[in-house]
């Protein structure tokens, strides 16, 4: 009887302790809802311990987990269709005291291209580079992104808190 071969159970354990706060922290303010957050995160590491995909080293691994977790944020967006409501506190809770709420509210109403790269960028602290890896554009790409999403946020931000 051929047996298949298991990745170690600490391999995965090690994985998700390493990874899942900051997916988490992703997929939070991705979606707005922490129920949301912890379906998207869970989603994607039964992805992960599903396939089992093949690494090249960390940063690869990191990589695919982030693009696998918004990939099931979009999809998950995609189904809502609509913008729900999102519990401001249960967010502020997840996100260092040092940040501005009223900064943090007009973000989370930004279109979620934008929103995602300014969370991967300034929240996660990732590099262009990183973040174009992530959601599959070009460094270009994700420079307009940021720029436009910064222009988006200072209009909100001056509109709604000012």
């Amino acid at each position: 009887m051929h047996k298949k071969s298991a990745r170690p159970a600490d391999s995965i354990e090690n994985t998700i302790h390493t990874y899942g706060d900051m997916l988490f922290r992703i997929c939070l303010i991705t979606l707005g809802s922490s129920s949301d957050a912890e379906d998207a995160v869970q989603e994607t590491f039964i992805k992960y311990f599903h396939k089992k995909p093949e690494f090249r080293n960390e940063e690869h691994r990191k990589a695919w987990l982030i693009t696998v977790a918004t990939n099931r944020c979009k999809d998950v967006l995609r189904y809502q269709k609509r913008h729900q409501a999102i519990n401001i506190d249960d967010i502020k809770s997840f996100v260092s005291a040092d940040t501005d709420s009223s900064i943090l509210e007009a973000l989370l109403t930004l279109p979620e291209k934008f929103k995602t790269v300014l969370i991967l960028r300034y929240i996660e602290d990732y590099s262009i580079k990183e973040i174009s890896t992530f959601i599959g554009r070009t460094p270009s790409a994700v420079k307009m992104r940021l720029q436009k999403g910064r222009k988006l946020l200072k209009e909100k931000y001056e509109k709604e808190f000012m």
